[in-house]
């Protein structure tokens, strides 16, 4: 079985995963209940400028959060206080 090499005839070493910041929800540390969907400030701030919503992965919200964000985010949409899309 051959090891892998970096050219140089000595064997690779693996790459840590090291810099990453652990993610925290942000309305857990604020330790709101509700997320209003007249807040427009914040629910823009988890909609890139194509209009889609972050994952949770991305964002660092818990997946209580997450569900109630994605509520918020639609309602306001359809009250036109956030835009479905940018032109």
């Amino acid at each position: 079985m051959k090891r892998k090499t970096d050219g140089k005839g000595k064997p690779k070493k693996k790459k840590a995963f090291g810099g990453r910041r652990s993610k925290f929800c942000k309305f857990c540390v604020e330790k709101s209940t509700m997320i209003d969907y007249k807040d427009v400030k914040t629910l823009s701030s988890f909609t890139p400028e194509r209009g889609k919503v972050l994952p949770r992965r991305t964002s660092g919200v818990c997946a209580l959060h997450q569900r109630m964000l994605v509520e918020a985010i639609k309602r306001a949409r359809n009250i036109a206080l956030l835009p479905f899309a940018t032109d």
